[in-house]
């Protein structure tokens, strides 16, 4: 008999409710409780909504007095990628289950992108899954995927597929290397990214996808779909993450940089956009934090910066401190690639560059240009 999986939807959710809910939702996957079915949410929040990936630096991706100007939420995912607008335009998905034990996230985020693939087919749209967390359709954007699994075996997959996108206004929002592109960069984008509308012709609305994006979740893991609500202990415990974590100022802001006389670099790497921040004293390292559009931040990445602080800022000394950690093998580049982006923001640090958010690459659905 096919599985029978809960299914939620909702429309118009708040920035951080929308993503507490998310979260909550993983307490009853944990390791050791008693089995239960997938939840597959298909919701879409409010216009507009800002949220960025896991492992971004807030103010780089965001233009914050933007947001105040056109009351624009703000938060940040548990899942990794980078800065997304959402909206009536887009559907918000969240796939929460047990993780599976066998399986890499990347191959978990494949299997979930084949179902959505499937939903677009049912309305006439060629999807494909590209790069790390990607799905395009003839080379433009569609979808950006990411996943997320805590400490105690819960998995949530996150999905933001683009029904329709306000590209002038994700343009005044997010940090787009407007510079870069100058007036031509509405155009750039549209080059980029496509939508539902874009590729039927036909208007949309997130909400209008849903039975869609379900029908290939159903066909993809033949499941069957029981029409639901969350449980109270859901909503009361989503209420707290919503106040505690997805407004608090120490999660909006949780990979900020020291503010002392620092420099940054960029790297661009198969696993992710890598920025380096470092705040330095002479010729030593005082701190050092990477981020980026990263699907998930490799353990290695972590042991570098810790790794990095009171050390040399010599080509001998950080190319050991790289590979000792593994960081080169986990961003799949060469040691000495990183070593010359650690080298190169101590070089700006010691010129009394700060560490200003100023964007060199672009949002989830703007990456950077090759």
């Amino acid at each position: 008999m096919p599985a029978r999986w809960r299914l939620l939807a909702d429309d118009g959710a708040r920035a951080a409710d929308g993503l507490a809910l998310d979260e909550a939702l993983m307490d009853g996957y944990a390791r050791g409780a008693p089995y239960r079915p997938p939840t597959l949410r298909l919701y879409t929040y409010r216009s507009q909504c800002a949220l960025i990936g896991r492992y971004q630096l807030l103010e780089a991706e965001v233009d914050l007095e933007a947001c105040s100007r056109t009351g624009t939420e703000v938060s940040r995912r548990p899942t990794g990628g980078g800065a997304i607008i959402m909206g009536a335009g887009q559907l918000g998905l969240a796939l929460v289950d047990r993780a599976p034990a066998d399986k890499r996230p990347r191959e978990i985020i494949e299997e979930c992108s084949t179902a959505i693939v499937a939903g677009l087919a049912e309305l006439g749209i060629t999807a494909g899954f590209r790069g790390k967390n990607d799905l395009e359709v003839e080379g433009r954007k569609i979808a950006g995927l990411g996943l997320y699994v805590d400490e105690r075996g819960g998995m949530l997959f996150h999905a933001s597929i683009l029904a329709d996108l306000d590209v002038d206004f994700m343009l005044r929002v997010l940090r787009i290397p407007a510079a870069k592109l100058a007036d031509k960069a509405a155009s750039a984008v549209r080059q980029r990214v496509t939508t539902v509308t874009r590729e039927t012709g036909r208007s949309y609305d997130g909400a209008a996808l849903r039975d869609s994006i379900r029908y290939g979740f159903s066909r993809t893991f033949g499941a069957e779909f029981e029409p639901s609500v969350p449980e109270q202990g859901e909503l009361a415990r989503a209420a707290v993450l919503a106040e505690e974590r997805y407004r608090a100022q120490s999660w909006l802001g949780e990979r900020s940089v020291v503010p002392d006389g620092s420099g940054t670099a960029v790297l661009k790497t198969p696993a992710g956009l890598m920025r380096l921040y470092l705040s330095t004293h002479g010729d030593l390292v005082k701190s050092a934090v990477i981020v980026g559009d990263f699907a998930e931040l490799p353990s290695a990445v972590v042991q570098l910066e810790s790794d990095l602080r009171w050390q040399r800022l010599s080509r001998d000394t950080v190319t050991k401190v790289v590979s000792a950690a593994g960081a080169d093998q986990a961003l799949q580049v060469g040691a000495e690639q990183i070593t010359t982006a650690v080298l190169t923001a101590g070089q700006r640090a010691a010129r009394l560059a700060t560490a200003a958010p100023v964007r060199s690459a672009g949002s989830c659905y703007f990456p950077e240009q090759s």
